[in-house]
């Protein structure tokens, strides 16, 4: 059976290439949790906030639950300022999720020719402004 699709010509592979590697300011639009034998994962979708050229660009990611990536899991949690009391009793409840923001810092890489978008760090949203003056700083002093 034919479906028609319209705008699927047009439709681009991935959004992920209109972000560069860096520093931004967030907030998570959806979280599920994805069951898999060997690495359950929280799948994230982030829209940008700042800076203000990039806002309401979105972009997904994951997040591993697994024993060895549960500090990063923890990590996110804490700095994006989800409930202490929860967390606390080891529980991750998505509808939470919904909401918080913070600052992640991105990078690209590419494995076995997919490409992927790693979440390298997190900060509480209010060190926003500090972290952002910081990468303008270094990027004046590389050129």
């Amino acid at each position: 059976m034919r479906r028609y699709i319209a705008g699927l010509a047009q439709a681009r592979a991935s959004a992920i290439e209109d972000l560069p590697d860096g520093v931004f300011l967030v907030r998570v639009e959806r979280a599920q949790h994805r069951w898999h034998p060997q690495k359950p994962y929280f799948s994230l979708l982030f829209a940008v906030l700042e800076p203000k050229h990039l806002a309401g660009k979105r972009f997904t990611s994951r997040l591993y639950s697994t024993p060895k990536a549960l500090w990063k899991l923890n990590w996110f949690l804490r700095d994006f300022g989800y409930d202490a009391e929860l967390l606390e009793r080891n529980e991750v409840d998505e509808k939470n999720l919904l909401g918080l923001s913070g600052v992640v810092k991105i990078r690209h890489d590419v494995v076995n020719g997919t490409s992927l978008l790693n979440l390298d760090g997190f900060a509480a949203r209010g060190k926003w402004e500090e972290l952002c003056a910081a990468v303008v700083t270094d990027r004046t002093e590389q050129n």
